[in-house]
């Protein structure tokens, strides 16, 4: 997903909830590196922004339309830091990324899945108790430059 010109990027959490067993922790980890690329090579994130929480569900746990559905993978994404350009191509744009990161740990396995985005505004977030500074300011390339949230002075 490219950087927009006003650096309105996203830091995301990513629930996965998946069939019990689908994933070993090497893919686990192989699939959280290819989300967490996108923020970082295309948004300039901090790595440790990104955040992917596996949720195993036992057989018989994931219902749709009334059938048992154990081959499906469900996807919800919190973004927080910043929120997307109101921008209906950028959003497609992004979309496209998130499901070309997904495809290789998804599709290509033969699951089923759904991918959602929420958007929660940067006031009402919070890492280890420190508000985080500003999109692209020098207090957060520290914090990507050093994997790590930090004090910093508010100017």
């Amino acid at each position: 997903m490219p950087a927009s010109k006003d650096k309105e990027n996203d830091m995301p959490m990513w629930k996965i909830y998946v069939p019990e067993g689908a994933y070993s922790t090497e893919q686990k980890k192989a699939f959280s590196d290819a989300i967490t690329d996108v923020y970082v090579d295309f948004a300039g994130l901090p790595r440790f922004y990104v955040v992917v929480v596996f949720h195993d569900q036992p057989a018989d746990s994931i219902w749709i339309g009334g059938e048992a559905a154990n081959d499906f993978v469900r996807i919800t994404i919190d973004h927080i830091a910043r929120r997307m350009p109101e921008s209906d191509d950028f959003r497609e744009l992004a979309m496209s990324a998130f499901e070309d990161a997904i495809a290789p740990h998804v599709k290509d396995r033969g699951f089923r899945w759904e991918i959602h985005i929420d958007e929660t505004p940067i006031q009402l977030w919070r890492t280890n108790g420190i508000k985080p500074p500003p999109g692209d300011s020098e207090a957060e390339r520290e914090w990507a430059r050093i994997n790590a949230a930090v004090e910093w002075e508010t100017v």
